[in-house]
């Protein structure tokens, strides 16, 4: 049996393993500097919006470590070619959905369905489900090992 051909992602593969790290360093940037409650990063949120992550349950922050984190492992591992990008963004929406939850049963300041929140509820999804199709494509086709 022949081995099986690797095939060398062109500069497009490239250039969305780079965006989508970028993406996903700022939302691990934005849950640090959250959790941390770093003065400077929510000087410009409302106090009620403040009251409300104060009242976040432990596993909420969880999911959305979940989130970020998994979005950011599986952007390096696209970086690093790795077949292990395709869990590490199926990991990353199951955060994602489970900090959903969250935000749809708690008294979020602005509501859910915001025009606010739900365009960047809507971007967000569609970046994650856009980048485990993306991974998945790309581990078919032999790009990731």
């Amino acid at each position: 049996m022949a081995d099986a051909v690797v095939t060398k992602p062109r500069w497009p593969y490239w250039l969305i393993a780079v965006l989508a790290l970028v993406w996903n360093a700022f939302g691990c940037l934005d849950f640090t500097m959250t959790a941390m409650r770093s003065p400077e990063w929510l000087a410009s949120l409302p106090p009620e919006v403040i009251d409300w992550l104060d009242s976040a349950p432990t596993w909420s922050l969880f999911t959305w470590a979940l989130g970020v984190g998994g979005g950011f492992v599986g952007s390096l591992a696209l970086l690093d070619r790795s077949r292990w990008a395709v869990p590490a963004f199926a990991v990353s929406l199951c955060g994602l959905a489970g900090n959903q939850v969250w935000q749809a049963t708690s008294n979020m300041p602005g509501g859910v369905t915001s025009p606010g929140n739900l365009a960047l509820n809507g971007a967000i999804w569609a970046v994650a489900l856009a980048l485990l199709w993306y991974a998945a494509k790309k581990w078919r086709q032999g790009f990731l090992h």
